[in-house]
């Protein structure tokens, strides 16, 4: 892969993890395509990136990923102006304290962590196998390990709590790797998940303060946060290796239900029922 004609999209990159990753793969000449809510707030990270970098091929694009058609929006956009995309980091992810509805309807953990990530994916994906060799790259968790897919009510109409909420949309991001892994196998398309580790990011500003001291010893910089990430995304070492989930730039254990194909097979139909594909 010549990274100075890459090009790659970033979601979520204003804050955190997805600024860090940014910043470091605009450091190696990648061209970066950067789908944001605020424009206003994209367009400084631009200016940033340029000033630490010296890379002034960033490109920002108005995207809410709370909103189907937002993301049917910048997908056309994109697709329009760009023939190629070699990197798509599916990095957005939000933690909702508060039971909420996305525009469409949607119980917004499960529509911007997964719906979100599945729909900008499956819209990007003729350019991305046109592109090949390509790699897909969701930002998971280790909190899958604790959730189960009640694909029953996903949306958890019944039920709902703040962390169930978020650990089963991180075990639909693995679930979601391994299902479009193996349909991509022999494209050149590679799709792999990761755990950041515990950041301090925007992720936990709403957390009721004693989650946050709970978590504060463990918690790293989202610079180190990105690290897995930015190796996914560019070490020769992982450019065979497809459908798996990595921490600390290795691959790891995930739990029993996120490699049970026959869910992950389900999700899918589920997902394409909401997104209308």
């Amino acid at each position: 892969m010549d990274k100075n004609k890459t090009v790659a999209i970033i979601t979520g990159a204003t804050s955190g993890i997805g600024r860090e990753t940014a910043i470091a793969l605009a450091g190696e000449g990648i061209h970066l395509v950067l789908p944001v809510r605020s424009m206003e707030k994209g367009k400084i990270l631009k200016e940033e990136i340029k000033e630490k970098t010296g890379n002034g091929q960033v490109d920002v694009m108005e995207a809410d990923l709370g909103s189907f058609r937002s993301i049917r929006a910048f997908a056309e956009q994109f697709n329009k102006k760009y023939d190629r995309l070699h990197l798509l980091i599916n990095n957005a992810g939000i933690w909702e304290v508060k039971r909420k509805l996305s525009e469409d309807g949607v119980e917004l953990t499960f529509a911007v962590n997964h719906l979100a990530p599945f729909l900008l994916t499956n819209l990007l994906l003729d350019t991305i196998k046109a592109s090949a060799p390509a790699r897909i790259i969701n930002v998971a968790s280790t909190v899958h390990k604790q959730a189960f897919m009640k694909l029953h009510d996903v949306e958890m109409k019944k039920g709902w709590g703040s962390l169930r909420a978020y650990a089963q949309s991180k075990l639909a991001n693995v679930l979601f790797t391994r299902k479009l892994a193996a349909d991509l196998k022999g494209t050149g398309v590679t799709v792999n998940c990761l755990h950041p580790g515990v950041v301090a990011s925007h992720l936990f500003d709403r957390m009721p303060s004693f989650i946050r001291n709970i978590a504060a010893p463990f918690m790293i910089t989202p610079k180190n946060g990105a690290q897995t990430t930015v190796y996914l995304a560019t070490s020769p070492e992982v450019r065979n290796v497809s459908g798996e989930y990595f921490a600390r730039k290795n691959i790891a254990s995930t739990s029993r239900r996120s490699k049970n194909m026959e869910v992950a097979e389900r999700l899918w139909e589920l997902s394409k029922t909401y997104c209308g594909l």
